[in-house]
């Protein structure tokens, strides 16, 4: 009997290091965002666990956004741990309790946090982007239990580049349009060296906009310039395209950039890889003119202008005024670039996740941006 004992002691022991080696805990950073949200929600219906690094200043708004979560997943609030720091600051400014629970219980990682601003002034693009990142990296290098490490970069690592990008595509000296595309690039060659020893996944998404199925977006940026340009007179402004049939603007709703992100974040095939989260078959600028035009009134354009003379048009002085659109978001309606998608297509494709085309969501875009007028700092104003 003592022998029996011993054995289901054993057993019991057996299985409760099994149970242990298998739980998961994710550190996130960039939360509370747009994107960190639903991503949190989406990774909370599996048995994980989070650690949330918030800033101070964002500590109330944080606990507000995970009781909905945990509410909205049927979770525990004790399921997420948030914790005070800030990525630019070393060690991320946690404490020392803190910093100890993050590499006692990490798993895995996702590295949100960033200044996603086209216009930021280089000294904050480099100290967020690029020493938050190598900040964010040592902790990586410290962390015993690491399964995954995904970072969450952009296709504009690609910075003046043309052509076709490739997803095995990053080191090049063509410059950037501006500090962000730089910072996020020279964080990205931060990550990418990590890959040789750490379990890396680094993740490129294009152009993100509203949601797919509910329109539903925080920010207006990127495509809602053209958006609201055409909602300001719909039947003048859409009889003269101000696109082009050379340049694409490469679009993803938020819900697919999640997807694939929640898809790849238990997915070992991933690890080494860099995935591009784009549109495999973007719309040309005058496709996408058109598309818009047509969800507002049921009209197309009649008249093509000259590319030349939009974007003359566009870097006068009066134009943000007059269009809406800032200087520093003009260039991306004229970047000659194609972003490759094998790499994500081949791992997505096995988990039925893909990229919806443009024109299959266009009308719950625009509606939501009817319904929720701009307001002056471009943001989403509160339903």
């Amino acid at each position: 009997m003592l022998v029996c004992g011993a054995c289901c002691l054993l057993v019991a022991r057996s299985k409760l290091i099994e149970f242990m080696d298998n739980r998961e805990t994710f550190f996130i950073t960039g939360f509370p965002g747009f994107i960190a949200n639903r991503l949190i929600e989406r990774l909370a219906r599996s048995p994980a666990k989070f650690i949330l690094l918030v800033q101070p200043a964002l500590l109330s708004r944080a606990k507000d956004e995970i009781a909905d979560i945990a509410s909205s997943s049927g979770r525990s609030i004790a399921d997420f741990s948030l914790v005070e720091g800030d990525i630019s600051l070393p060690g991320l400014g946690l404490s020392e309790t803190d910093r100890e629970l993050v590499s006692s219980e990490t798993t895995r990682v996702f590295h949100l946090a960033a200044i996603y601003d086209l216009g930021v002034v280089r000294e904050l693009a480099m100290r967020i982007n690029v020493e938050g990142t190598r900040n964010l990296n040592q902790l990586i290098r410290s962390l015993p239990h690491l399964r995954h490490f995904h970072h969450v970069s952009t296709c504009y690592v690609a910075g003046k580049r043309e052509g076709r990008i490739l997803e095995t595509e990053l080191r090049h000296e063509a410059g950037f349009r501006n500090f962000y595309e730089e910072s996020k690039y020279l964080a990205e060659l931060e990550v990418e060296a990590l890959k040789t020893d750490f379990p890396v996944t680094i993740h490129r998404p294009s152009v993100v906009c509203g949601d797919s199925q509910t329109g539903e977006t925080v920010k207006y940026d990127g495509v809602y310039y053209l958006i609201f340009y055409l909602l300001l007179w719909p039947t003048g402004l859409s009889k003269l395209n101000i696109g082009n049939h050379e340049v694409c603007l490469n679009l993803v709703p938020v819900d697919y950039a999640v997807d694939a992100m929640t898809t790849l974040a238990f997915d070992d095939k991933a690890i080494g890889k860099t995935v591009q989260l784009a549109d495999p078959r973007p719309l040309t600028t005058h496709q996408l003119f058109n598309a818009i035009a047509k969800s507002i009134n049921g009209g197309r354009s009649r008249v093509t202008v000259p590319p030349s003379w939009v974007q003359f048009f566009l870097m006068l002085p009066p134009s943000p005024k007059i269009t809406g659109l800032p200087h520093h978001g003009v260039p991306y309606f004229f970047v000659k670039q194609t972003y490759d998608t094998t790499t994500s297509h081949e791992l997505l494709e096995a988990h039925g996740v893909h990229c919806p085309p443009f024109e299959n969501y266009v009308d719950k875009i625009v509606g939501f941006a009817r319904q929720h007028p701009i307001t002056p700092d471009g943001s989403v104003p509160k339903s």
